[in-house]
């Protein structure tokens, strides 16, 4: 429980800041709003963007699909959010580098913004809280067959064997009689004694 809170609360913050970056500077002093989307693919101009159009709506995407994660206590979401946050502002520095020559991180409005930063660190955190978030668990009492079959039992092991009501009285039922139980003492056999029974002879006819 406390790991899903932790793992939300670190969500949610990288996706406000991920919304948060295109407000912010990102190259030469321009906002992450200015730059539309498929100058990804087609090259940094100077052209301003609508806002529905530019870099704003992948992070806006990602802050959704956060938004049901954390509702849902996905961590497969949370994750790829923060794929899409990170893959989409690495491939636009990658882009700038191609089309620059370099990427120069400055703060005097020169080079990268800290709308750059916000999305890349944003991206980081929605990772971190997948990773933290522990997710759903499914509560179940798995059965075992010896839980519910019966146990077989044993006559002379488990109790004196059923009595049904037969005729004038009880009767042991049939199949619950004590089995054969070999003799324990060995049995006389007669021997012959010369001095006694005199020596042998014929048979009697």
């Amino acid at each position: 429980m406390i790991r899903n809170v932790i793992g939300s609360v670190l969500a949610l913050a990288g996706a406000t800041a991920a919304v948060w970056s295109p407000f912010r500077a990102w190259y030469d002093g321009r906002h992450g709003r200015d730059y539309a989307i498929d100058e990804l693919f087609t090259g940094i101009t100077d052209a301003r963007a609508d806002v529905l159009g530019s870099i704003l709506l992948p992070f806006a995407f990602a802050a959704l699909v956060t938004v049901l994660g954390v509702a849902l206590r996905s961590r497969l979401l949370v994750a790829l959010a923060g794929l899409v946050v990170l893959g989409f502002t690495i491939f636009w520095m990658v882009r700038v580098g191609q089309a620059e020559g370099s990427l120069v991180i400055s703060g005097d409005g020169t080079g990268l913004g800290d709308g750059v930063a916000n999305a890349f660190g944003g991206g980081v955190l929605l990772l971190l809280g997948a990773l933290v978030m522990s997710g759903r668990h499914h509560h179940g009492h798995r059965l075992d067959r010896a839980d519910h079959e019966p146990r077989p039992t044993h006559p002379t092991l488990d109790g004196p064997p059923p009595v049904t009501e037969v005729g004038d009285g009880p009767q042991h039922h049939p199949q619950a009689s004590t089995p054969y139980a070999a003799p324990t003492q060995p049995y006389d056999v007669p021997t012959w004694d010369p001095d006694r029974d005199g020596p042998p002879g014929p048979p009697p006819r």
